[in-house]
């Protein structure tokens, strides 16, 4: 996927682009405003010297000629033939001031009558031409020299200007730690940022202590009341002498207090950060084995792990993600075979119920989710999530192609293939 441009480059294409309009549209009135003074100044030579050789053509013609090897007069009476070197549409202009082009070159050309005669002056430009375009390559080579330089203070002020953002950036990936954001020597744009993050990883860390406290408390204070109910409840139910409808009833509120301790024990978890406390090298095949005939081995597993998968991880959480998954697996897969297998590093679990439907089964990993009519409490996915991350594993949902639900987990470098494992 194509990464966006950085702040950085987003400053510097953007200030690039306005100095380099501005400059170079400054750079190239510049030009413009030097060849209309070219112009002009062409203009007043031609006035001069044409009014000059008008003026002292009656008393001795010789005198009228330019002196300059640029400009030509030429004197034509009414009937005479145009002269060499001066076209004939030149000849017919109008009085004024006229621009030519002979076989590729400009000329400036003054006409005026006086004395019974036109009066023509050609003048050549070349020289001026060559000056215009030298001053137009000092003035443009300057301009894009001093847009380099611009961009370049730029970048380099962009640079530190985002350098700290970057910083703050790469602080907010790893986590603040004991140190705050905010820190002395900061911009003053950064600092609010900085303090903002401050603020809000308070409140956040505020609101999980206060969450973690909280089912902590209700799980250690739910368990002594439901000891004592459930041991009255399981007197009553082994009393031989009460109504079977009694019996019945007392059975049904000792499973109501180990559903409601299972709840507690649950919350008590994700209260606490599940960390691994010892990784041992553990027979994936035999730990599900194990796993399954705690859950009663009913009904039949089809496991196609191979023993010689051997698997880095913490027994007691090992064992919690095993079985929330096999107990998820019995419980919706409608009394089918619940089957595992390895697919590379990932162990996938089906059952062949009917399925998670149609929502994004990702959802049921949330607090409270449940799967479907006879779900449990709606905490044992979201404890496999919460043993798996702390594990550095990944867990997933979907609905197989051939029906039923699949459970993914992906152990990574934790799961390898070996003939070394414990007996």
């Amino acid at each position: 996927m194509k990464q966006p441009p950085s702040m950085r480059l987003k400053i510097v294409m953007s200030v690039a682009a306005l100095v380099f309009v501005l400059i170079l549209g400054q750079a190239l009135a510049l030009v413009f405003m030097y060849e209309e003074m070219e112009e002009e100044f062409i203009d007043d030579i031609l006035a001069e010297q044409l009014e000059y050789s008008i003026r002292v053509s009656g008393d001795r013609a010789e005198l009228a000629l330019p002196n300059t090897p640029n400009m030509q007069l030429y004197r034509l009476r009414p009937g005479d033939p145009p002269p060499p070197g001066l076209p004939p549409d030149a000849a017919r202009l109008p009085i004024g001031n006229h621009e030519i082009h002979v076989d590729g070159q400009e000329f400036h050309l003054a006409v005026r009558e006086a004395h019974g005669a036109r009066f023509i002056l050609r003048y050549d430009e070349s020289s001026h031409e060559t000056r215009v375009a030298a001053i137009s390559s000092v003035v443009l080579a300057g301009a894009l020299s001093l847009c380099l330089l611009i961009v370049t203070l730029v970048y380099v002020l962009a640079g530190r200007l985002t350098r700290g953002l970057e910083s703050l950036t790469a602080r907010l990936g790893r986590g603040r730690g004991d140190r705050p954001y905010a820190e002395p020597g900061m911009d003053r744009e950064l600092l609010a940022v900085a303090t903002a993050l401050d603020a809000a990883e308070n409140r956040q860390s505020a609101l999980l202590a206060r969450e973690k406290a909280f089912n902590a408390h209700l799980s250690h204070e739910l368990r002594t009341p439901l000891a004592g109910i459930r041991s009255n409840a399981e007197l009553l139910a082994g009393n031989p002498e009460l109504p079977d409808k009694a019996r019945q009833r007392a059975e049904r509120i000792v499973a109501g207090c180990d559903r409601i301790t299972r709840l507690a024990a649950s919350l008590l978890l994700l209260a606490r950060e599940a960390e691994p406390q010892a990784r041992e090298a553990l027979c994936l095949a035999r730990e599900i084995e194990d796993c399954w005939q705690s859950l009663g081995g009913t009904p039949a597993l089809d496991n196609r792990v191979p023993p010689e998968a051997a698997l880095r991880a913490d027994p007691a959480l090992l064992q919690l993600v095993l079985r929330n998954l096999l107990e998820n697996a019995i419980r919706h897969g409608g009394g089918t075979t619940v089957q595992c297998r390895l697919a590379g590093k990932r162990l996938e679990i089906r059952d062949q119920g009917p399925g998670l439907g149609s929502g994004n089964p990702e959802r049921l990993f949330e607090r409270f989710q449940r799967q479907g009519p006879g779900a449990g409490h709606g905490l044992g996915l979201t404890l496999v999530r919460h043993a798996c991350q702390a594990s550095g594993w990944q867990v997933t949902a979907a609905n197989h192609a051939q029906g039923g639900a699949l459970f993914q987990v992906d152990f990574g470098p934790d799961l390898t293939i070996s003939s070394q494992l414990p007996h």
